[in-house]
Formats: C-alpha cells, sequence, structure tokens
C-alpha cells in the first residue's frame, strides 16, 4: 500500500488495507471532506508482478461509473437553460421521434425508462466492431421501437444509457460527450477523467481482469429463461443482446481502439482521486470550483423509478434489477445506504465506485482493477470495510496529515 490520511483518517486506511487483503488486483481510494483530500491510497495487488506498475496516477476502465459523469453533462446543460430534462428527447433530437417515442423525454433517457436497453432486437446483439461506430448506434437507436412503453417502467440500459443521453448532450452543445466533459468538467477541474482515452495517456492505463469467466450465450439464454420469459418474447431478446453487448464492450476496452473510442455508459478511465474530486465538485467548492448548484444536485438525487414496476413479467419477481435512479445517478437501495441516507453516485462492474453524501459533505471514489462483484449480490464486500470507516472519519475530523509512506509522490493533473 501507498498514499497518505489526515489525521482522524487513520482507520480508512486500516479499513482500505482488511478490504484489499485478498483482492488479486490493484486499487485506489481517495475520500474528499468538504473539499478537502483527506484520504489518497493505493494498493498495487498483483498488478506490478505482472508488469503493470500501479500508483496513484494510473488510471483504468470505470466502466458504468461513466454512467454519472454523463449525467453531470446534462443536468450542466440543463443549469444553463440549453437542455429541459422535462422536454421530449426529440425537441433536441428529431430522428428520435421514430416508432412511438415522441413523447420520450430526456429525464426518461436518464432514469433507464425509455424501453430501449440493447442497441438492437437480436438476440446475439450487436458484436464489437459496431460498438466503436457511434453513429450507426444512434440511428439504430432513433428508429428502434421501445420495448416497453417509455416512463411507464425501468430496467438498466446498460450500454444504451451512454448513446442515449450523450447524443442529447451533442446535439444540444455541438461536441461529442467526450469533449463536453472534457471542456466543461475535467479542465475546469484538472481532473485525469475521460471518455475516449488521449494517445499521449496511454501510458497511465492498467488493464482490467476477471476473476471468473464470463457467462456463455447459452448461460445467459437460461438464466432469462428462468424470468419466465418465452425465448421470442422482445425483452427476452434484449435481455440477451444487452448481456452480450457488455460482454463484448469488456472485450474491447482492452484494445487501444476500444479506449480511445466514446463508449459513454461504460468507457469512461480515470482514478479515484478524480473521481472524488469530481464528486466533492458536485456538492461544494473544490479549488474555487463548485460545478452544480445545490438545486441541480437536488433535483438529480431525487428518486425517479420508486413508483415505477419493472417491465412485465419481471415486477412479478424479486429482481433481476433492484436498483433505484435519479436523473442519471444510483440510489441507495434498502439496506445498503453506503454513505448514508441522500447519498448518490454510480457504481461500475467489476467494483468501481464514485458517489457523495452533501449533508456530511463527503466524496469518494474507488477504482480496482479485479472484477470480482456482482451488483446482483448487494454491496462490494471491498466497500464494505471502509464505507463504515469514512463515515466515522467526518463525524470526528481533526487538522493536519499524516503520512502512510515517507516518499514524495509525483503527481499530475489533480492536486488537494
Amino acid at each position: 500500500m501507498g498514499g497518505s490520511v489526515r489525521p482522524g483518517w487513520e482507520g480508512v486506511r486500516d479499513a482500505f488495507a482488511r478490504g484489499q487483503a485478498h483482492d488479486p488486483g490493484a486499487a485506489q481510494l481517495a475520500v474528499h471532506h468538504h473539499g478537502r483530500l483527506v484520504v489518497d491510497l493505493w494498493s498495487t495487488g498483483t498488478a506490478a508482478s505482472a508488469g503493470q506498475p500501479f500508483g496513484p496516477d494510473a488510471v483504468s476502465v470505470l466502466m458504468s461509473v461513466s454512467k454519472a459523469m454523463v449525467a453531470v453533462c446534462a443536468h450542466l446543460l440543463s443549469e444553463r437553460g440549453a437542455l429541459d430534462l422535462d422536454a421530449p428527447v426529440a425537441r433536441y433530437w428529431p430522428e428520435f421521434a421514430a416508432a412511438g417515442k415522441a413523447d420520450t423525454t430526456v429525464a426518461d433517457l436518464l432514469a433507464h425508462r425509455a424501453g430501449l436497453p440493447a442497441f438492437t432486437d437480436e438476440a446475439a446483439g450487436v458484436p464489437a466492431p459496431g460498438l466503436l461506430d457511434r453513429d450507426a448506434r444512434t440511428r439504430a437507436l432513433a428508429a428502434m421501437r421501445p420495448v416497453w412503453a417509455p416512463g411507464s417502467a425501468y430496467l438498466y440500459h446498460a450500454l444504451t444509457y451512454g448513446h442515449l443521453a450523450g447524443e442529447v448532450v451533442r446535439r444540444v452543445s455541438g461536441r461529442s460527450i467526450g469533449a463536453f466533459f472534457s471542456r466543461e468538467v475535467a479542465g475546469p477541474l484538472g481532473l485525469d477523467l475521460w471518455i475516449g482515452l488521449p494517445r499521449e495517456e496511454e501510458h497511465r492505463f492498467v488493464p482490467q481482469f476477471a476473476v471468473r469467466p464470463a457467462p456463455t450465450a447459452e448461460q445467459i439464454a437460461t438464466a432469462v429463461g428462468g424470468l419466465g420469459l418465452a425465448p421470442d418474447d422482445r425483452l427476452a431478446t434484449a435481455l440477451r443482446a444487452s448481456a452480450a453487448e457488455l460482454a463484448a464492450a469488456v472485450e474491447v476496452f482492452g484494445t487501444r481502439p476500444g479506449r480511445a473510442c466514446e463508449l459513454p455508459a461504460a468507457g469512461g478511465i480515470g482514478n479515484a482521486r478524480s473521481l472524488s474530486r469530481l464528486y466533492a465538485a458536485l456538492v461544494g467548492r473544490v479549488g474555487g470550483v463548485r460545478l452544480l448548484a445545490p438545486s441541480t444536485v437536488e433535483r438529480a438525487r431525487a428518486p425517479h423509478t420508486d413508483h415505477l414496476p419493472q417491465p412485465a413479467p419481471l415486477n412479478r419477481l424479486d429482481g433481476p434489477d433492484r436498483s433505484r435512479f435519479g436523473l442519471g445517478f444510483e440510489l441507495p437501495r434498502p439496506g445498503e445506504p453506503l454513505l448514508g441516507e441522500g447519498s448518490f453516485g454510480h457504481a461500475g462492474a467489476g467494483g468501481r465506485l464514485g458517489m457523495a453524501h452533501p449533508e456530511s459533505g463527503l466524496a469518494v471514489g474507488y477504482v480496482c482493477t479485479a472484477m470480482s462483484w456482482e451488483p446482483a449480490s448487494g454491496p462490494d464486500p471491498r466497500w464494505a470495510r471502509w464505507t463504515a470507516a469514512v463515515k466515522e472519519a467526518a463525524a470526528h475530523p481533526r487538522p493536519g496529515l499524516t503520512q502512510l509512506v515517507a516518499r514524495r509522490t509525483q503527481r499530475r493533473g489533480v492536486h488537494s
């Protein structure tokens, strides 16, 4: 392990160490409290032995943590009066009105209510090369008939979320989602966060790896069949396609074209320190910058799916998706408050996490390289080790700085 904590936050350091003790991968944990960096830790795991140097400036794929990065862009445009989240998507993207989607709102996209959980009606999904073609994917979504009536139900849009919300940002701002995020969010805050990794930053990238084999197409089909869906049901097809597309995306993130391409729902790349700083700037000032007004944050974290079922027949089951959503952000599930009730943020497949709790002034970023967490199983056990310690430390802050390691670390981009 390496890094530093301020006095009073040593319990977070110890909890992080316990959480990583049996993790084969590398990880980073950063915490801001009222805009100040109080925890900045990393664990090398087995990454160094595999020839992959890992430290605080290393960056990795963030998976669905990226969805919150997209949401921040939409809320910025809304706060500036350029985007009405309650307006039909077709106001900004006219082609989207096709096939019964004329009344679908921007809020429906952000809250996973749009009825477009996959890029195609083919169960095999869009293969990896097709995922890199943004224009083809957005055209397909604009022409597609929703699987359920938009706004009447919700279900996680694993990859399509980024193209849907990202295309609205592009139509309104004139910039791709990656370019807008870079200019309006990462730039002012000095973040090492990207949607589309620049070539000059490739030397900092550390790949993720799976700790268990990915499910086969046959296993996915069996699991979907167990939900009570007929094989030719459109929802069954969409679920199989979405799972296949997500698996293809994970594979493509291991390539330079995949990291350079803007796959906004899952392809964000960055580190924990920058994630924490991003969330700190959503709930307070960091280096003189606050991204969103308190009223905007309140709207973003208000529940927007609690009153809705999942599409039939999933509404009769306890699953498969127990998530709660605000506008672009995940909200705590019952019995899983993380930083406390009122927390908002987003987790990512494998265990990544970014979140904030406005009432306590806490913001957290956690990045890991071992893909070992499944959302349906509850919170990542690695999080459980340190989230309680973070809340305890925030309740008893002390000034000063405790160094965990004696050597100074060369830091780029982000300053405490």
